[in-house]
């Protein structure tokens, strides 16, 4: 298991449980403003109640932004989440993207826990972003299955800014026996690509799950069987 939060904790903020008491003027202009729109987009088509973006949101103003963070957090997708984990998810997201640091250093704390005899890796949500390219980094390891759950790989803006870059598909993260299954529920509006073959290959092989309002919860993805055969696949457990 590996641990990197720490290292999405600006200088100067204090220790305190939980995410920093982020407001909608925290979300910062270009790919920040860009992600929740998207995320904005997709909870719209699979939830009724979310009021989708309208004409008038498009220029994407600081009032945008509020409608945006108001429109999410009465989502089922979201409901429950306090605005600052949800402004916080957005800032997680592109400081591991933009941070040079941040990005090495998560990075290198998964690669710490990936040993010879590491058969099985299962990451979840920016997890799997983190993992992949940890697995990318360290050619010839002897990880014979990726699991990824409600994966954000798929999606553009993070997709092209990927390392090593795609040309034009995504690097295969691993050997050529390698089996990478991706689990996306439909109502994951994280995962907003379910099926990860277009970016990366014929050989990803998709799993759709239902979690009901726990759409993009770990605990959900883990629990399902077709989570646990992928996993057993790859521990060559039958």
């Amino acid at each position: 298991m590996a641990f990197y939060g720490d290292l999405f904790r600006l200088a100067g903020q204090p220790l305190a449980v939980g995410e920093p008491r982020y407001t909608a003027p925290d979300v910062s202009d270009g790919f920040e403003t860009e992600l929740l729109f998207a995320w904005w987009k997709a909870a719209a088509e699979v939830d009724s109640t979310v009021v989708p973006p309208g004409a008038d949101t498009l220029a994407r103003t600081p009032r945008s932004v509020q409608a945006a963070l108001r429109a999410l957090s009465r989502s089922r997708f979201f409901s429950g989440l306090a605005l600052r984990a949800l402004v916080g998810a957005l800032k997680q997201t592109s400081r591991y993207l933009l941070d040079i640091e941040v990005r090495a250093a998560a990075r290198k704390r998964v690669l710490s826990e990936i040993g010879d005899d590491t058969q099985v890796v299962v990451a979840h949500s920016l997890g799997s972003v983190v993992a992949y390219e940890a697995l990318c980094s360290a050619p010839g390891h002897n990880v014979r299955a990726l699991v990824t759950l409600g994966s954000p790989l798929g999606v553009r803006m993070i997709f092209d800014r990927l390392s090593p870059a795609p040309t034009p598909l995504g690097v295969w993260p691993g050997g050529d026996d390698m089996a990478w299954t991706n689990v996306a529920d439909h109502g994951d509006v994280v995962a907003l690509v379910k099926d990860l073959r277009p970016w990366f290959g014929p050989k990803v092989e998709g799993v759709a799950v239902h979690n009901g309002a726990r759409a993009h919860d770990a605990t959900a993805y883990l629990t399902d069987t077709r989570v646990g055969s992928a996993i057993a696949g790859g521990l060559g457990v039958r």
